[in-house]
């Protein structure tokens, strides 16, 4: 132990000096240990080059899942998640025993979580983070970042829920309203769980009243005072109850 230490304290001093360091006469273990220090010092690329070599010269030895663990992370810290996910899914499919494992598919869902763009744009990323996400739950139900995994999937479902919801907005204004209805629906019942979904109900009155519709408009009021009696829209909406109800009363 004495022996690592001073070599560890040789290589860096060596290292601060130049940095090419040649660590051919090094154990795996020590080069290991080399390449972690690399990365706690967040020199990643370097780090990305030893932990490659360590990965290609002792394939099937002890240290490979550590190596490609750290590997996969100097990606992340590099951002370059696309190369993350890719080193962190190559251990999940490789070295399905590692003690790294849980931790590797945390990271590999955190990486699409990160690549997930603007609400905007297409959701592909932010729909794989989600799936990532709900394995590692479903996978390792009693690890402790398990609320945090939750509470990504419900911030990624909002997300998604947006851009549905902006859609049915953009078809509402158009006077596209069969179109609005279409994307309104799809949102209550897809991403019940976000905020967006009350919203969605409470457009979809309107334009269900716009479109002559009193009585799915009423159907549609009932829901919502039902389901979001503490929604802050949830007044106007029973008094816009009150006012079909009357409509229809006065046609009967």
């Amino acid at each position: 132990m004495q022996k690592t230490f001073l070599i560890l304290i040789t290589l860096f001093i060596a290292w601060g000096c130049s940095s090419s360091f040649d660590t051919s006469n090094l154990t795996p273990e020590e080069r290991l240990n080399y390449a972690k220090k690399l990365y706690e010092q967040e020199d990643y690329q370097e780090a990305i080059d030893e932990f490659q070599a360590l990965i290609l010269q002792y394939p099937g030895s002890s240290i490979i899942a550590e190596s490609q663990f750290y590997l996969a992370m100097s990606r992340y810290q590099r951002k370059e998640f696309i190369l993350g996910a890719f080193e962190f899914s190559k251990l999940i499919r490789n070295m399905s025993t590692s003690e790294y494992l849980p931790e590797a598919q945390f990271m590999l869902a955190e990486c699409y979580h990160r690549l997930s763009p603007n609400v905007n744009l297409d959701q592909a990323y932010t729909k794989k983070a989600i799936e990532e996400y709900q394995a590692f739950i479903d996978f390792f139900p009693l690890n402790e970042k398990v609320f945090q995994a939750e509470q990504k999937i419900k911030e990624l479902h909002n997300k998604l829920a947006k851009k549905e919801y902006d859609i049915a907005r953009i078809y509402e204004k158009m006077e596209y309203y069969t179109a609005s209805l279409k994307y309104y629906d799809f949102v209550i019942e897809q991403y019940h769980d976000t905020e967006y979904a009350p919203l969605a109900l409470y457009n979809k009155i309107f334009v269900l009243d716009q479109r002559r519709l009193t009585d799915k408009a009423l159907e549609e009021s009932i829901r919502f005072i039902e389901t979001y009696p503490a929604h802050p829209n949830y007044r106007e909406v029973l008094s816009f109850k009150e006012s079909l109800e009357r409509r229809l009363s006065v046609n009967k």
